[in-house]
């Protein structure tokens, strides 16, 4: 136990930052009260309702390494096993050709599936394992302001359009001539050399609130949580040694909204905080929903050239969806502003003129079109993240805190934990300073 008795937390925002933080608090002896103006937990990777189908808001890919993401699951109850397809590694194009790791530890993998790639000649193959070798033996660092682009100048062309520029649309969700080279490296280290499976793809085969969410919020309101929903959170009061939320009184606050929202919040007590968290650019990301009955793909993920979409999902392999398949378009900002209708024209158009002949047996419908406007905070190379300390008690959780990840789960994850064990630590250190000066203190 970290937190006295009576301290009182109050958790704005529950995705999954925000649930992590939650969480940790009640596990540190917390009472805490979960405020969101949404009415169902997840954020931006939550289930949701669209035109009768229930679905997830988007595509989300998890890897082997998001160990923390992992342990939070099985914390609140989620077996990783039930939830998620666990498969090598593979970037291969819609005829089934291209990188495909084996399972084993990363390095060995991704060495041998490079000197076997069918489409690259031995010189490509060469290369790309020579500048891999050349990152590694530099501790994947890169200067600050490099970009993905900077990195990989020099790169044969094929081994950019086919391994460089899908892993880091991917991950970062930046075109690599903007995206930042130090996350990128660091992405790839810890997906490369973090022992065997941590380059595995983990697909969701449930939908997303099954993942985290839903059990995080059933954990948290058997452990005592309180849940308030469809509550937005207007105001926020510094007092001696507290804080009020729309007038009630907290211990201590994690502000897990998204970042604009928490720098509204902030703004008053720490306006240089407010002003980085406030600058962010953000990149949208767009998913197309096809339906084509007793189609498959030649692999549960696909990547795509030659169009809006970067990758496609045979839901009916990874999610039992037979029949439905994801396409998913990042760095989709010029596709908002086309439109919905625009948008799903160009992906069922590429759709029927990527995949092999025969991949379709009747004509492919489009059912949704998802967008998610904010999906991710632009990576780019010598950005500033704000911290996750903001004052004394306020605290916030979210990918966009600075860390050494991009905008993913694991990224929000840790930013949750980070944030309510540094709230624990303010306490325990308050209430240690308080001791100590009442110890010191001569008898009346």
């Amino acid at each position: 136990m970290t937190a006295a008795p009576a301290s009182r937390l109050a958790v704005v925002g529950t995705g999954w930052a925000g649930l992590t933080a939650a969480v940790q608090a009640v596990s540190d002896g917390w009472s805490v009260t979960l405020f969101d103006m949404s009415g169902d937990p997840g954020g931006r990777a939550r289930t949701v309702e669209v035109d009768g189908r229930v679905c997830d808001n988007g595509q989300h890919i998890l890897v082997g390494a998001y160990s923390a993401t992992l342990a939070q699951m099985r914390r609140v109850g989620v077996d990783p096993a039930v939830v998620l397809m666990r498969c090598p590694l593979t970037l291969v194009e819609p005829d089934g050709k291209g990188l495909r790791l084996r399972a084993g530890h990363p390095i060995t993998s991704f060495a041998a599936a490079v000197l076997s790639h069918p489409r690259w000649t031995l010189a490509v193959r060469l290369g790309v394992l020579r500048r891999a070798a050349t990152w590694a033996l530099r501790g994947f660092e890169a200067g600050p302001h490099r970009t993905v682009a900077d990195l990989c100048r020099g790169w044969p062309e094929a081994a950019l359009r086919e391994l460089i520029e899908p892993l880091c649309v991917a991950a970062l969700n930046t075109p690599a001539q903007e995206a930042s080279a130090v996350v990128f490296l660091r992405v790839l280290r810890d997906a490369l050399f973090s022992g065997p499976g941590a380059s595995d793809l983990l697909l969701p085969s449930a939908p997303l609130g099954e993942l985290f969410p839903a059990k995080a919020l059933q954990w948290l309101q058997q452990h005592g949580a309180q849940w308030r929903p469809r509550q937005r959170v207007t105001r926020l009061e510094a007092s001696t040694g507290a804080w009020t939320v729309d007038g009630e009184a907290f211990d201590a606050v994690v502000l897990a909204c998204p970042a604009p929202e928490a720098a509204r919040l902030a703004s008053p007590h720490a306006p240089e905080w407010a002003q980085v968290a406030g600058q962010l650019q953000y990149e949208p990301i767009v998913t197309v929903l096809l339906d084509c009955p007793g189609a498959t793909l030649a692999s549960p993920m696909v990547s795509l050239t030659n169009g809006p979409a970067q990758f496609a999902f045979d839901l009916g392999r990874v999610a039992h969806q037979p029949g439905v398949f994801s396409f998913v378009v990042s760095g989709a900002r010029e596709w908002v502003e086309a439109g919905r209708q625009a948008t799903a024209d160009a992906v069922l158009a590429q759709a029927l003129a990527a995949f092999p002949m025969g991949t379709w047996p009747c004509a492919p419908r489009v059912a949704t079109v998802l967008a998610e406007k904010r999906a991710t905070f632009r990576c780019t190379a010598g950005l500033e993240r704000p911290p996750s300390r903001v004052a004394s008690g306020l605290w916030a959780a979210g990918d966009y805190v600075a860390g050494p990840y991009p905008a993913t789960l694991e990224g929000a994850v840790r930013a949750g934990l980070q944030a309510a064990q540094g709230v624990s630590a303010e306490c325990r250190h308050a209430n240690e300073a308080f001791a100590m000066q009442n110890t010191a203190k001569p008898p009346a």
